[in-house]
């Protein structure tokens, strides 16, 4: 386990990360280049060690309900790994998912589209910037160069796409 020290010059390390001090001698750190209304990248550091850092668009995290992971227990590689994909992941514009029955009666091309497998799993691909992008959710799965590569990769999946 860091002490509370390694862990403020581990996060002081990153330059785009803004220091603030909070009260009971804790500090947080937010990162304002966010694209995201998400701004605090490592909450209530404790003098005891205790402290939290953002993963709420990351999977493979055990987050509590604010997308926040516990990092008393957490070394140095394991920190720095999660605040480089905390501070990624605020980096990203993603958008969110339509709501159900928000859809547009008739795909326009180049319009996002949904697909659903038997499992009853829904993906959202999206054009944006040249590319194709794939969603769960507001979780970035995957980028493809084409519509064509994205389909396939789709069907390849069992994924069909959804027909209003």
């Amino acid at each position: 386990m860091l002490t509370f020290e390694q862990k403020l010059a581990i996060l002081d390390s990153y330059p785009q990360l803004e220091r603030r001090n909070v009260s009971l001698g804790r500090v947080n750190y937010h990162y304002e280049e966010s694209r995201h209304e998400k701004k605090t990248v490592a909450f209530h550091l404790h003098p005891n060690g205790n402290g939290f850092v953002y993963a709420g668009l990351l999977r493979g995290y055990e987050t509590d309900d604010k997308g926040m992971v516990n990092i008393r227990d957490y070394g140095e590689p394991e920190l720095r790994s999660l605040l480089e994909a905390s501070i990624t992941s605020l980096s990203m514009y993603i958008p969110e998912a339509p709501a159900p029955g928000k859809r547009k009666k008739k795909q326009v091309a180049g319009a996002q589209t949904l697909w659903t497998n038997d499992e009853g799993h829904t993906l959202t691909l999206k054009p944006e910037d040249d590319l194709w992008y794939l969603y769960a959710g507001l979780q970035l799965e995957m980028a493809f160069e084409t519509l064509e590569e994205a389909e396939e990769y789709l069907a390849e999946e069992g994924f069909t796409q959804v027909q209003d």
